[in-house]
């Protein structure tokens, strides 16, 4: 027997035995659910499906609650979807997992670390590398320059030094990158300019041709690169390689045109009315000075490690140099002077060492090749003597941390003393000269909206010159954000949401060093696999490549050591996907989370309790399908958990079964070799 009710205000009818979520679903309602299983007896133990009833004012749990005749239910009302978020960000207060691992939410790109390092780490670079450019369109550059967030998130700091990660980008792009094409969609017919031919440039063109829309890079420079040319020097980046790299994007069909500069030979307003839409991704290429009294004497940082590239290394002695700053702008300048033969090299830094913003692998470096620190020295006038510069400076104490976090310089009165060189160099920082027209925020970057790429209807902004000088593989994910807003406003296509949700347990500093031993096996204790440099005196006297690239057979080793930290459920997990449809906050409510408790007796099954929701499927699936009652629901109150009799651990025939860990919607039961 039928009978007629309403959903959302439409009469739907409803077949004996339906309950309301079943006929939601035959009329193409989808209601979200996580303790729903056919085979099992009603849980309603998550209130995720939750429904209202619009006459008693009642919230229902549509899984198992039956329509009547006539009811009135509302399923999608702001207040009831409001009621699931809640049901939602309740359950993930007290979900304990990892969604993704701390290196890939680290990464500015979001890259897949754990997948590119596993199919490397097994030999299969060509996926390795599918898998990295689908983040990091530039894998070559960035295998080089890329100041590695990832490895410092990497939980293998409890015990030593974090996995080799960046070399792994390097090593697959080493290998493959010459005969590797990607997959290319056929062109729609929408065309998209791109001013710069810098990383954001190049990136943003990369992901319009990936979406079937056809780019030109419109740059100022005889060549295409940006800073990852004109500023990185050759020992840390071929420029044959770079070459390399830029070669492939015409290979993809995007075309270059070089020696336009918006504003002087380029006209906005022409591209506009030329192209369906234009990309301004101009970088950062004004030099910041020193806030000193004759900094105009100074050589801006970017302008001499471009006049380095553009002699192609062959730049006259500086003689003695003091370079001021403490960022990877300045250890560039440094070493380059070291290699130029400079007699002398000094780097003037205001803050304590601590505080410098350089890699640390960097100033190691540039100490090793001979460069002098003098910390705590700020530059207060620069004039020239004699034919000599002559920098007056004044030592520094550090006093209360300023906005960056970083303590604050103080001046010491009457501390001012001088400095002789043939060279200074000023490598403060660097901003954006915004071609007039384009709107600009207080900053002096390109002025954006709330997604952070769009300036206005059809102009949008990429890298340095929105973000500020930045990195590499920042501006990479910059770019790849511009395009997809591109394609989102073209064709229709909605942006796709990076981590949505992602519960954390935290920094690696949170974990103990037993917890790696349990989330994963056989993980190797061996020490990080070193990179082989050239000898240091080559170095200081030559621009060639200071180290090569690991091997294969040294990768292999290194993934032995990633602890594969991610959830092994995070592509299927119920609770990630609605709480990412709902837009839910993972810390929306604060509180106290179970503590990570891992159950691997059992060979093959892991139980991770903290993932544990405590709906009941598993229960219920043992008793109720599979015959056994081997799982029940122990202890009381939020101590509460799934457990075994006596907790004795699943026994061994377990392992043929399986079924409670198909219906597990958290991968709170999983097989420990899923991955």
């Amino acid at each position: 027997m039928s009978i007629e009710f309403f959903l959302d205000g439409k009469a739907v009818t409803a077949e004996a035995g339906q309950t309301i979520m079943d006929v939601a679903r035959a009329n193409g309602i989808e209601i979200p659910g996580l303790c729903g299983e056919k085979r099992i007896s009603k849980t309603t133990s998550c209130f995720v499906c939750v429904v209202k009833d619009r006459k008693t004012g009642k919230f229902l749990p549509s899984c198992s609650a039956m329509p009547s005749a006539g009811q009135e239910i509302d399923v999608t009302t702001d207040e009831v979807l409001e009621m699931r978020r809640t049901a939602l960000e309740l359950l993930l207060s007290e979900h304990n997992g990892d969604c993704e691992a701390p290196c890939t939410l680290a990464c500015p790109a979001h890259a897949a670390v754990e997948e590119y390092v596993r199919a490397a780490g097994n030999g299969d670079f060509e996926t390795a590398l599918k898998i990295i450019k689908e983040r990091i369109p530039m894998p070559i550059t960035v295998g080089r320059v890329c100041p590695r967030f990832c490895e410092k998130q990497c939980r293998r700091n409890i015990d030593g030094e974090p996995v080799a990660i960046n070399e792994f980008k390097r090593l697959a792009a080493d290998k493959c990158y010459d005969s590797y094409m990607e997959d290319l969609p056929e062109l729609t017919g929408k065309k998209v300019a791109v001013i710069g031919g810098g990383p954001a440039g190049l990136s943003a063109a990369y992901y319009l041709r990936m979406q079937g829309i056809k780019a030109v890079i419109f740059e100022q420079m005889p060549f295409a690169g940006g800073m990852t040319r004109y500023g990185i020097p050759e020992y840390r980046l071929p420029k044959s390689l770079l070459d390399k790299e830029i070669a492939h994007f015409s290979k993809m069909g995007i075309e270059f045109s070089y020696g336009k500069k918006l504003g002087e030979n380029l006209s906005l307003n022409e591209l506009k009315s030329s192209f369906d839409a234009v990309i301004v991704a101009v970088g950062c290429w004004q030099a910041s000075g020193m806030r000193c009294e004759g900094e105009e004497l100074a050589t801006p940082g970017i302008d001499f490690l471009r006049n380095v590239v553009e002699n192609n290394c062959v730049a006259a002695n500086p003689g003695k140099v003091l370079v001021v700053g403490g960022g990877n702008t300045a250890m560039d300048c440094l070493r380059t002077c070291v290699r130029l033969g400079s007699p002398q090299v000094i780097c003037l830094y205001r803050r304590s060492e601590a505080e410098m913003p350089a890699e640390k692998i960097e100033i190691h470096e540039a100490k090793e090749e001979g460069v002098e620190f003098q910390f705590l020295t700020a530059p207060v006038k620069l004039e020239k003597r004699n034919g000599k510069l002559v920098l007056t400076c004044q030592k520094m104490t550090l006093g209360e941390p300023d906005a960056s976090g970083r303590r604050k310089p103080v001046p010491e009165i009457g501390s001012d003393f001088e400095i002789e060189a043939d060279t200074v160099i000023a490598a403060i920082g660097q901003k954006t000269d915004v071609p007039a027209g384009i709107p600009v925020n207080r900053y002096g970057c390109l002025a954006v909206g709330d997604d952070g790429v769009t300036v206005g209807d059809g102009l949008y902004g990429a890298g340095d010159c929105v973000s500020g000088a930045a990195t590499v593989v920042e501006a990479l994910a910059s770019g790849r954000t511009a395009a997809l807003a591109v394609v989102r406003d073209l064709l229709g296509i909605p942006m796709e949401k990076d981590n949505p949700i992602n519960v954390s347990r935290g920094k690696w500093q949170d974990l103990s060093k037993d917890e790696l031993v349990v989330l994963r096996d056989n993980l190797s204790a061996e020490p990080r696999e070193k990179l082989s440099f050239i000898p240091l005196e080559e170095r200081k006297t030559t621009f060639k490549e200071v180290c090569a690239t690991m091997s294969a057979e040294q990768l292999a080793k290194e993934t032995k050591r990633c602890v594969e930290c991610s959830c092994s459920d995070k592509a299927d997990c119920k609770l990630r996907k609605f709480a990412g449809e709902a837009g839910c906050k993972a810390d929306a409510y604060s509180g106290m989370r179970q503590a990570p408790s891992y159950d691997v007796r059992h060979p093959e099954i892991i139980q991770d309790r903290g993932k544990c929701i405590k709906c009941g499927i598993c229960v219920k699936i043992c008793k109720e399908v599979v015959n056994k009652s081997l799982l029940s629901l122990q202890k009381r109150g939020f101590a509460s958990c799934i457990g075994t009799a006596f907790n004795q651990g699943l026994p061994e025939s377990c392992r043929e079964c399986g079924e409670c860990i198909n219906a597990c919607p958290t991968g709170a039961l999983d097989w420990r070799k899923k991955r």
